[in-house]
């Protein structure tokens, strides 16, 4: 697990990838802060990892990257993390538009394509 303060390739994204699950790497971003923790098992343990860091809570949203996918299919919002009744967002993925244009942002910001 590593938080992406800079930048990401994408071969060391491929690398990732076959080294977990084989054409996908999950992540965590923070919206806010435009970081992007990456590389582990499960969403959760991103997701803890930016909030020993001083994320907050509300700015954490789960994602999986196909590094060798096309562009419309390399970034999916699927994880059980994003699930935030309270917060709005009922679903496992992020149901504001707002929020998946910034996350896309961060994600084209961190892992140029």
């Amino acid at each position: 697990m590593k938080i992406i303060k800079e930048k990401l390739s994408l071969d060391e994204l491929k690398q990732m990838a076959a080294a977990m699950f084989g054409d996908m790497v999950k992540a965590v971003v923070d919206a806010d802060r435009e970081w992007i923790a990456i590389d582990a098992e499960l969403h959760s343990d991103l997701e803890a990892l930016l909030l020993e860091s001083g994320s907050q809570q509300s700015s954490l949203w789960g994602i999986n990257l196909y590094p060798g996918a096309q562009e419309q299919d390399f970034l999916e919002f699927d994880s059980m993390i994003n699930m935030r009744p309270s917060g709005g967002n009922q679903s496992r993925g992020v149901e504001s538009e707002a929020v998946r244009k910034k996350i896309r942002a961060v994600v084209s910001k961190r892992i140029p394509r």
